[in-house]
């Protein structure tokens, strides 16, 4: 098993090294996480006001600029982007734990299948801004509230993943020598399967991450997203826009950062999809 366990991440890491954009797509995705997560640390002074230099434009002294407000850009961008992290990841996690389940029970209690799916095509059918746009006008738009919503609208698209990996799995010689062997249906499915189909999963998870990202900077643009005195990268691009002719800076800043983390992710989420395609096929 130790044996298997060595080979298989010697083929994932020199899978890896063989493709140098997932490489730059999995450094850019590092760097920025390690600038917003330590951004306390690093930009502690992120929300002092400078009345005499606001929107000044990008230059050695100020490397982003800075806002409306005299406060350097990029200590904002860097701020901004661990809440837009937390959410996107938020999202994830919990678009995760409740496709599995879904997905999972879908795909092995037939008897509720056709209900669990057309539930999911029927949500799935309809465009998720606009699903995002009613919760958010019914809930609000708090972190938490978003973390929760864009985590449901993603669920959908992990359970029908982990239906169709389910049933394959369900269908194999080793699932039936199990249930021959009187093992019960949940420890099969929990204990065995789901480690099976995980692989899927998290290549999913890491599309859905992109997703989250694109949506909630969507929102906050439109200004249902996140409300100062909180600022995500939307936050930004939403006040960079409405000064756009003073700064064209403020509102171009936080269009580059979501533009790359988003096809950062997309590039190691597809690269994945077809990595485990290899290896199952």
């Amino acid at each position: 098993m130790t044996t298997l366990k060595v080979s298989s991440r010697r083929s994932l890491l020199r899978a890896v090294y063989d493709q140098p954009s997932v490489i730059v797509a999995l450094g850019t995705i590092l760097f920025i996480a390690l600038i917003s997560a330590f951004s306390p640390l690093l930009f502690p002074n992120a929300d002092k006001i400078d009345a005499p230099n606001r929107l000044l434009p990008p230059s050695p002294e100020h490397w982003f600029g800075t806002d409306e407000l005299g406060r350097e850009l990029v200590a904002r961008m860097a701020h901004a982007g661990q809440l837009t992290l937390v959410i996107a990841l938020g999202a994830m996690a919990l678009s995760i734990i409740l496709g599995v389940l879904w997905g999972m029970l879908a795909g092995s209690h037939g008897w509720i299948e056709e209900v669990l799916m057309r539930t999911a095509d029927a949500i799935m059918a309809v465009p998720i801004i606009l699903f995002a746009l009613v919760f958010v006008a019914a809930f609000g738009s708090s972190p938490e509230v978003l973390i929760v919503i864009l985590g449901i609208l993603k669920a959908p698209l992990v359970a029908r993943v982990t239906r169709a990996s389910t049933m394959v799995e369900l269908a194999s010689d080793y699932v039936r020598g199990l249930a021959v062997v009187g093992l019960n249906k949940r420890r099969i499915l929990f204990a065995e399967i789901l480690p099976n189909v995980f692989p899927v999963i998290v290549a999913v998870a890491t599309l859905n991450i992109a997703s989250a990202i694109m949506i909630e900077a969507a929102l906050s643009f439109i200004g249902l997203g996140v409300q100062p005195p909180l600022a995500s990268w939307g936050t930004l691009l939403k006040i960079g826009y409405g000064l756009i002719h003073q700064a064209w800076w403020y509102a171009l800043i936080p269009a580059i950062a979501i533009t790359i983390v988003i096809a950062a992710f997309n590039e190691v989420g597809k690269w994945l999809e077809r990595f485990l395609d290899r290896r199952v096929a």
